[in-house]
């Protein structure tokens, strides 16, 4: 895997995982989601946000390379494990 992905290629591993792949939530994104009521329950709403919203150029930050996906309605930062895992790092709702 060579990073940075353009949104394009982001965008389409993101699908590829999300349909066969494994997405996991750091601790930091379980609880700023449950800071704003994005709790375990609404997990699917990072998967959705994940499958329909719009992949921001990768920004390297801490020695990864970060990708925000976003909705009107939420953002949410991943990172690339492998070409079949990704890790949630954040998700916020964001400002109305």
């Amino acid at each position: 895997m060579t990073e940075p992905f353009g949104p394009a290629d982001a965008k389409r591993l993101i699908l590829a995982i999300l349909v066969g792949g494994t997405v996991a939530f750091s601790k930091h994104a379980e609880l700023e989601m449950a800071d704003d009521n994005l709790g375990p329950i609404e997990k699917i709403d990072v998967i959705n946000v994940l499958r329909g919203g719009v992949v921001e150029p990768g920004e390297l930050e801490k020695g990864s390379w970060r990708y925000r996906v976003r909705t009107q309605r939420i953002s949410v930062v991943v990172v690339f494990r492998t070409e079949t895992a990704l890790v949630v790092v954040t998700a916020w709702r964001n400002a109305a």
